[in-house]
């Protein structure tokens, strides 16, 4: 059972962080339009914004059975607890950061952008970063545990 939780953690975990990650490197919109941007972030939203939140949250639970499971390693337990926490916390940007701008702009028609665009915009980069950092760092601690720790001869 724990191999099996462990194996979906990194898998679901990986392309969490994979997606965000890939956001942060492809798709910075620093120099982009305002309509260029617009287009590009409402389709972003509209692809990933229900997916993601569902697969974080599955990511969570995981990451938290999984530090459950790992009761008897005691440094593997609280690094995959100190995981789920990193992970929650790019959960809590996400909903309380990203979320609310996205609700915004994806209202928005691509004939009447509004002036703020650019401060929503750089505002939700920021809290993309943040989110980011995160994430990738709760997803290296899982794979630290499982992973690296194992080919140090420890047991998992």
């Amino acid at each position: 059972m724990k191999q099996l939780i462990q194996f979906l953690d990194i898998t679901l975990t990986g392309l969490i962080a994979g997606v965000i990650f890939g956001i942060w490197i492809g798709n910075n919109p620093q120099d982009l339009s305002a309509v260029t941007y617009v287009e590009q972030q409402q389709n972003t939203i509209r692809a990933l914004n229900v997916l993601m939140p569902i697969l974080g949250l599955i990511s969570i639970i995981l990451t938290g059975i999984y530090a459950v499971l790992s009761k008897g390693e005691k440094l593997n337990r609280n690094l995959l607890l100190l995981a789920t926490a990193f992970l929650i916390i790019s959960g809590l940007i996400t909903r309380f950061g990203n979320q609310p701008i996205n609700a915004i702009v994806i209202t928005w028609k691509l004939e009447n952008i509004p002036d703020i665009w650019s401060t929503l915009r750089d505002k939700w980069w920021s809290f993309h970063i943040m989110r980011t950092l995160s994430a990738m760092t709760g997803f290296a601690l899982i794979v630290y545990v499982s992973i690296f720790n194992k080919i140090k001869g420890r047991n998992v």
